[in-house]
């Protein structure tokens, strides 16, 4: 049977077996549908079949935590106990830059010492800035922490800043050693890579109840959410990235008798480390796209300012926190990147200690100076508030302006898209037949990728099914389908003509960057004062936050293009534009297509908070699993979501490969 099976995957009668099947799925799947009372089982998923997935993992869920016994402790315990080791970090931080630390008895104060100064965290951070060389950075860094300052925002800028740095230590730490281990071990490769699919694509409100009932409502379960959205990248990127050493430095590192070990720490780690800046890059733009997640299960800080200005709709306050958050997430990155383009500076004599260590000597200076003055001269440990001002009135007079002006033009805007493009695909999707659905899949599935990638899309996609959740899955489908396609629509277009000129490359840039750092919420305030709240509201919002990735990857394709295919199709006479259609686009096809991927897997990340606008999907299903307090239902619907994701993700990746080989280019 093997030899048969591997026969069969190698004739060349293969491709046109498998694009029969997709037209044979594609008829059953008409049939079915038009054949509503002979197969009522196959268009809608028996409600007598259904497994009742969600409510005995509820049952287990609540077993573990409440009865769970491991002897010495319980599961409860343990994970409690965990939790006070998270939060130990993120409070001594929170001390050292909020609240200060206070030692006390029962009677009375025995020492109170007062957080580091306003004055004292922005001179250092401008020093760290000058530090690395860049004059630009450096202003940047001065003026942002200046606007958090003015505008009333230290203290909540502070406690996210606090609860970032330890996430971030904690994922680089985390995803680094999780990286190491799959690279050594094929066996711990193949368990991680799903782990980590599943961790990054299922919605974060879905684990919310779980970590609140492991860890309690505060930092350490804000930690935990954050750590399974934001490590992932970091053990991706390291195991990558030793897979790429070169074998030159690897035979160097043995020959100078280096352990196994010793080769892995001292030798490769270090040889990488331009490339893992890549992955604690991500882990701090994910961190921070969290902060407003993690502030409702006790984070605080900026994202708590956001949450309540959406509640509220105070749209300029919320775009002020929002602001904010970008700006600090701009300064990171740029610290992040400057710190990977350093190289090592080799010197000849020993240093001293105070030229080893004498940043952190300035530093120190710096920070216990500027708290022992802040004493005497309350202005330089906090920001009068007479000093501070308020940008609200200005963003919410913006949109009001647009809302009295523009309404018709917005509203004709908003029905257009409604009557034409989602009403009837949201039609289409409902109108689907589960099992038509699922055969036509698996053969898209076998004809990309063989039996295995059939299979495993037929399983995942009919587990949709089988707990309940269709319906609501295809209206999920149905709304990110149409936003990935918006959002390819506009971002390709604008990646080629940033691929094409060098000066709207680099505006390109500044505004996708600066998109990338913005937190999901944020999307939805002024989206919510423009359009209301609705299905049409969500889908701006998601290709606001999605288009990203359509427009870089589009970019990097064209430009990755080799010049010698160029300058060949310039002597056979090409115009720019052949070029561009007949060598550019189809040889970038693939990074393109990887960029659409990206781009549907944020879209599917933005489920749960579009659902706050009145979508009706599974993103709906886990706020009110959330609600509930029901752990099983929001895990089963972020399963349901994670396993769109897989399938969409498997299926357009192996294209990919199917059409580099075509190629003749490297898979």
């Amino acid at each position: 049977m093997a030899t048969i099976k591997v026969w069969f995957e190698q004739t060349p009668l293969r491709p046109k077996v498998s694009t029969l099947m997709i037209f044979v799925s594609v008829l059953v799947a008409i049939l079915i549908k038009h054949q509503p009372q002979l197969l009522s089982w196959a268009i809608n998923y028996p409600k007598s079949w259904i497994i009742p997935f969600s409510k005995e993992l509820s049952i287990f869920i609540k077993w573990l935590l409440k009865e769970a016994d491991l002897g010495f402790f319980t599961f409860k315990e343990l994970t409690r106990a965990f939790g006070s080791m998270l939060d130990a970090p993120t409070l001594f931080l929170k001390s050292l830059l909020v609240t200060g630390f206070k030692f006390e008895n029962d009677v009375e104060i025995l020492l109170q010492i007062p957080p580091l100064s306003w004055l004292g965290v922005t001179v250092i951070l401008v020093m760290l800035g000058s530090k690395l060389g860049n004059r630009k950075l450096t202003a940047f860094i001065l003026l942002s922490f200046l606007y958090v300052a003015f505008i009333g925002l230290w203290e909540s800028t502070m406690l996210t800043l606090a609860s970032i740095i330890v996430a971030v230590l904690f994922g680089i730490i985390l995803g680094v050693l999780l990286g190491v281990a799959a690279f050594k071990s094929a066996v711990m490769d193949r368990i991680l890579t799903p782990t980590f699919d599943f961790m990054q694509t299922m919605p974060v409100f879905a684990y919310l109840v779980p970590a609140l009932m492991m860890f309690g409502y505060g930092p350490a379960a804000a930690m935990m959410v954050t750590l399974i959205y934001a490590m992932p990248p970091m053990a991706r990127v390291t195991k990558l990235s030793l897979m790429q050493v070169n074998n030159e430095t690897v035979d160097f590192g043995r020959m100078a008798g280096c352990s196994a070990k010793q080769l892995t720490w001292k030798v490769m780690i270090p040889s990488i480390r331009p490339r893992l800046m890549v992955g604690v890059n991500q882990v701090i733009m994910l961190t921070l796209n969290m902060v407003i997640i993690a502030s409702l299960i006790g984070a605080g800080g900026l994202g708590f300012d956001v949450w309540a200005s959406l509640k509220s709709l105070r749209i300029g306050q919320g775009a002020e926190a929002g602001i904010a958050i970008t700006l600090v997430a701009i300064v990171l990155d740029r610290i992040s990147q400057e710190y990977a383009s350093r190289r090592t500076v080799h010197i000849d004599h020993i240093p001293s200690f105070y030229e080893k260590y004498r940043l952190l000597i300035l530093i120190a200076l710096i920070a216990i100076g500027t708290t022992l003055l802040g004493q005497w001269y309350p202005v330089i440990s906090q920001v009068p508030d007479d000093w501070t001002f308020s940008t609200g009135k200005f963003w919410d007079n913006i949109i009001d302006w647009i809302n009295i002006n523009g309404y018709v033009y917005i509203d004709a805007f908003r029905r257009f898209f409604f009557i034409y493009l989602l009403k009837p695909s949201k039609a289409f999707m409902l109108g689907l037949p589960w099992l038509g659905t699922v055969f036509v899949i698996a053969a898209i599935g076998y004809h990309l990728g063989g039996l295995r990638l059939a299979f495993l899309s037929a399983v995942l996609i009919s587990f949709i099914a089988a707990v309940g959740l269709w319906e609501k899955a295809m209206i999920s489908v149905y709304l990110v389908g149409v936003c990935v396609f918006l959002a390819s629509a506009i971002g390709i277009p604008i990646g080629i003509i940033s691929a094409q000129n060098e000066r709207v490359y680099r505006v390109v840039q500044v505004i996708i960057d600066t998109l990338q750092t913005l937190p999901s919420f944020v999307y939805l305030i002024p989206v919510i004062m423009l359009f209301g709240i609705g299905e049409f509201s969500a889908m701006v919002a998601v290709v606001m936050y999605a288009v990203v990735p359509a427009i870089r990857y589009t970019t990097h394709g064209i430009r990755q293009v080799p010049d010698h295919f160029i300058e060949a199709s310039r002597a056979m006479g090409c115009t720019r534009l052949q070029i561009l259609k007949r060598v550019q686009l189809p040889l970038a096809l693939p990074d393109i297509m990887l960029g659409v991927n990206q781009t549907l897997m944020m879209g599917l990340s933005m489920l749960v908070i579009t659902a706050l606008v009145g979508t009706r999907d599974l993103g709906q299903e886990t706020l009110i699993a959330l609600s509930k307090v029901d752990p099983g239902r929001g895990i089963t619907a972020g399963i349901c979501v994670a396993f769109i994701a897989i399938t969409a993700d498997r299926l357009i990746n192996a294209w990919a490969t199917k059409h580099k080989k075509e190629l003749g280019l490297d898979a």
